[in-house]
């Protein structure tokens, strides 16, 4: 049965933000705005919101946004930005501004909870169980799927504030203004331009110093298959994708740190294992549009609209 819902989509970024209109794994308009100020950004998408909601009827409104966020609809500040590092975003009041944009049910998660949806239903993570999406950008994400439903809890997984171990000689203090060194701190966008000393995008490739980088997502891949089994780890945001050399790198190191312990990990399957979105860079936009699905199955009463997964 074909689902021709029209459904809503923002996908919040701390760079930029994409308003989009579609269908199941569809895009058919979007609006990209610059993540500024909150009243500029979540105005301009509220506005554009609006228009759509006016121009043609839309069954949900679904919001991948950068977090940390209140994704318990049960809390008073649901769909409120808590503690980001992002200046001015803390207290932004992300689901009340957009939510009221449209009459139509709403669903909030993060954008890498959006995105690794949006690969599990229409991409690279389609046949698996348990899927992790990683972004690598401005911040570092990422989203959790158990049984095809992003995992919640407390709040929702926090994974590049882990702290991990460090490769042998590297020296980088780190840039989290949190913990300094936990993985954003050492490979977001701004992390490498700090540890480099200039934009990444002008490092040679052979700097031996993208070796300390290969490591530490390493390490990350590493905790998430020793922790939650998954099937498939995806690299995808602004350095998982625009650094693609990177990736055999990764695969590298992460064997041998496992030392042979996951015998599911080995050189034949690691590079089906963990590799990039398929969806490229649209697995932000068609995971809003996947939330906003989820929203509208729950109010039609569909039985695929359990809730998430709870730690």
């Amino acid at each position: 049965m074909i689902d021709d819902r029209l459904i809503a989509g923002i996908e919040l970024g701390g760079t930029k933000a994409i308003a989009v209109l579609g269908r199941a794994g569809e895009i058919v308009e979007q609006h990209t705005v610059p993540t500024t100020s909150t009243e500029e950004t979540l105005g301009a998408l509220a506005q554009c919101l609006r228009r759509w909601g006016a121009e043609q009827g839309i069954s949900a409104l679904g919001i991948a946004s950068f977090g940390p966020i209140r994704i318990d609809p049960g809390a008073a500040d649901y769909g409120t930005i808590l503690d980001t590092p992002k200046p001015g975003w803390r207290g932004a009041k992300v689901g009340e501004i957009l939510g009221s944009a449209l009459d139509c049910p709403l669903a909030i998660d993060t954008d890498v909870n959006g995105a690794a949806l949006a690969e599990y239903r229409w991409g690279a993570g389609q046949g698996c169980n348990s899927l992790c999406y990683i972004t690598i950008g401005t911040g570092v994400g990422g989203g959790l799927l158990i049984g095809g439903l992003p995992v919640h809890g407390a709040m929702h997984p926090e994974i590049g504030h882990l702290r991990l171990r460090r490769s042998d000689g590297d020296d980088f203090a780190g840039a989290c203004p949190f913990h300094r060194d936990c993985i954003e701190g050492l490979i977001s966008g701004p992390a490498l331009a700090e540890r480099l000393g200039s934009d990444p995008a002008h490092v040679a490739h052979d700097d031996p110093r993208w070796l300390h980088v290969a490591s530490d997502i390493a390490e990350l891949v590493a905790a998430v298959l020793l922790t939650v089994s998954a099937n498939r780890v995806l690299i995808g945001g602004g350095v998982g994708m625009g650094r693609r050399f990177l990736l055999p790198l990764v695969r590298a190191k992460l064997l041998e740190r496992l030392g042979g312990y996951l015998q599911f990990v080995d050189d034949r399957c690691v590079e089906h294992i963990v590799c990039s979105p398929a969806l490229e860079h649209d697995a932000g936009p068609l995971g809003a549009l996947a939330l906003g699905m989820m929203a509208a199955d729950k109010a039609e009463g569909f039985e695929s609209a359990k809730a998430p997964l709870e730690m």
